[in-house]
Parts: C-alpha cells; structure tokens; sequence
C-alpha cells in the first residue's frame, strides 16, 4: 500500500524524495515492521510538512511556511517519541528546502517559532509517553476521574424531612482540589466524611482521588464508630511524606435526628439551634490521620429537631496566615446568621465565595438539616 501511494506521486517529487537521506530513511521506517496506529499517524503526518513544504515555495498565499507548525502540534499531541523524531526530522529538511528555493519565505521569525514548536511537542510527546496513555487519552481520562470524584461527593436521596447543600470551590479554578466528600445512606443511617488533604489545588488533587475511592470504600462497609480509625491505618500503612489529611465523620439516625460526630484533626463542626435562634461549636477532637497508628477521638452525641442543621467545612473557609483559628469560626458563624432567615439552600453558596474570596485555599461546606 506504501508503494502505491509513492508512486502516486509526480516523477520529479520522487526523484527529489529518493536524493534526501531523511526522507528515504522515513520511507524504510515506514515499510519496517507493521504499521500501527503511530505509524499510521506519522505518516499522514510527514507527508503533510512535504505538501506544505513544496507548497510554499510555489505559492505562499495557499501555503506558508509557518503552516509547518501546525505538523509538530499534531505530532506532539499524538505521536510517540521516536515516530515525533522522525517527523522533526522531515519537517527540518522541508525548512531547508523552502530556504533554499524561497529564501525571502524563511526567515528567522518562522525558523525561531518552529524550533519553540518543536520542543513544546517532544515535552508532550514525552510526558503522554512516560503515562502510557497517547493522543489526548490522557485528558479524557483526567477528566473522568474529575467526575468520578464529583459524583462521589453528591449527598444521597434523602426522606422527607431532611436536606442538604454541598458547595465545593477549588484554589484558583482548578478542577481538582485536597477536599473532598464521602457519603453513604444505609437502613435509615446517613453517614458524611469531609475530608481535607494538606496542599491545595492539583498539588494536593492527586492524593484526594486515591483516599476518595478508599475512604468510600470503607464508608458503610465498617461500623460507625471504626471508620476513623480504619482510615488511619490505612493512612499510616501509606507512610506519606507529603504532609497531613484531616476528616470530620457524621452519622445520623434519620428517624430520630440522633447523631454523632467525630474529628481527626479538622476544625469543629457547628451545630444550629432553632429554639435558641444560636450556633454551637462542637467539642468532638481527635489527632490528624495518618501520625499515629492507634487514632483517639473524642465523639460528640446530640440531637437534631426541626428546624436544626449541622455545618460541616474545611479549613479554608476559617484559617488566614497571621490570625486565630477561633476567630476564622467566629467570623464564620456571623456570616452564616445571614443562612437563617434566607433558607440554608439558597445561602450555602454565597457564604462559601464570601468566606474563601480573600483565600487562595481549596474550601468546602456541607449543610444538613432538618425541615
């Protein structure tokens, strides 16, 4: 089939084809071995810089020579290493050739952004390559785990009576933040994990997608009262060198508004009083997962009526460089007096841009209550 298409071409161009060593040399690698996906791409590829090669010199209103580029973008985006090298190398001896023919059509500008090119598409050939993933694959994929890691952190269907509000915002628009959310609703039991890994944005989105899947796991296939201290051993079986992860669990009973609460290292969840109209800070501790083997928490027990709601959040809502944690949660409580007469649906959103818009930090919420 290779041979057909030679010989398609025009006597001169073949005859020119046959005295460039480059261009032989990428004739023979393609006839070696079977041709693949890649090669099938590199081809197409290749014979497209020698169109837009001969095309520039004879016409550069249809062709200029800057068109070459547009070869080395595709080729970075979806060549292997070895088969972009090859097309570097058709493409820098069509560069030669239009110099040579139509010098006044080269000049340094295109030569310079070419070179660029060319360099910026063997960074991306070899980073796919070094993924194992090629073409845009790898982005696809990342943009699957992105949803994966939403859809998780979706509450439940709850019954009548009970609603909730997850707002999530990452540090500097990224799609992938160190807070995410775990839920499970199981014989009338609600169960809620917010967990927050140090770091923020992609820096800490990583290490979020793989304890996401292994705290959900856990969430509901453990009893209650285990699932920090399983958390912790899987942590702590991990060995991690970058930094700490903090998670708050809640567990409800939905028919009798009993709840409790436990904490590893993250800050206090609030609890809404309607009869009182007042935000109460919960007492529930415990150390950060992953730093000791046996965890120790302090749970919290109470009651949610009508009315009621819990307020769960990470620290980015609350924590400024140079001030108290204390006053982060007091500041907090005062905007959130704005949820009451307003809806907690309807204000949930707007507390978290309020909080987080001087805060370049990953920041979540999660209110529940009881209507």
């Amino acid at each position: 089939m290779l041979q057909r298409l030679v010989h398609l071409l025009p006597p001169r161009v073949r005859a020119f084809l046959r005295r460039i060593p480059p261009l032989v040399a990428l004739y023979r690698w393609l006839r070696r071995g079977t041709l693949s996906r890649d090669r099938y791409l590199g081809a197409g590829l290749a014979l497209l810089a020698i169109v837009l090669g001969f095309g520039a010199v004879e016409s550069q209103r249809w062709s200029p020579s800057g068109a070459l580029v547009l070869t080395l973008l595709g080729g970075g985006l979806l060549l292997r290493v070895r088969s972009l090298a090859v097309l570097l190398g058709v493409v820098a001896v069509m560069v030669g050739y239009d110099a040579w023919k139509a010098p006044s059509n080269t000049g340094p500008g295109i030569i310079a952004t070419l070179a660029v090119t060319a360099v910026l598409a063997v960074t991306l050939a070899r980073t796919r390559q070094q993924l194992g993933v090629m073409g845009l694959r790898g982005d696809s994929m990342l943009l699957e785990l992105r949803d994966r890691l939403r859809s998780q952190g979706e509450m439940p269907k709850l019954p009548d009576g009970w609603d909730t509000q997850v707002v999530m915002l990452q540090a500097g628009g990224s799609s992938f933040g160190g807070d995410f959310v775990v839920s499970a609703l199981h014989d009338g039991v609600l169960e809620v994990a917010l967990v927050d890994v140090s770091g923020k944005g992609t820096d800490a989105g990583t290490r979020a997608l793989m304890l996401s899947g292994a705290f959900g796991g856990l969430l509901g296939s453990v009893p209650t009262e285990q699932f920090l201290p399983a958390c912790n051993t899987y942590l702590h079986r991990q060995q991690w060198d970058e930094g700490f992860v903090t998670a708050v669990h809640v567990v409800i009973e939905l028919e009798t508004g009993e709840y409790t609460v436990e904490s590893a290292g993250h800050p206090p969840v609030v609890q809404f009083d309607a009869g009182s109209g007042t935000w109460q800070v919960s007492p529930a501790k415990g150390v950060v997962l992953g730093v000791i083997p046996d965890l120790a928490a302090t749970p919290e027990r109470g009651r949610l009526r009508a009315g009621d709601a819990l307020l769960l959040y990470t620290d980015g809502l609350v924590e400024s460089p140079g001030s108290d944690l204390d006053a982060g949660i007091d500041r907090l409580l005062g905007e959130a007096e704005r949820l009451v007469p307003n809806g907690f649906r309807k204000g949930a959103r707007e507390l978290v841009e309020l909080m987080s818009a001087e805060r370049d930090d990953d920041c979540a919420l999660i209110l529940i209550w009881r209507t």
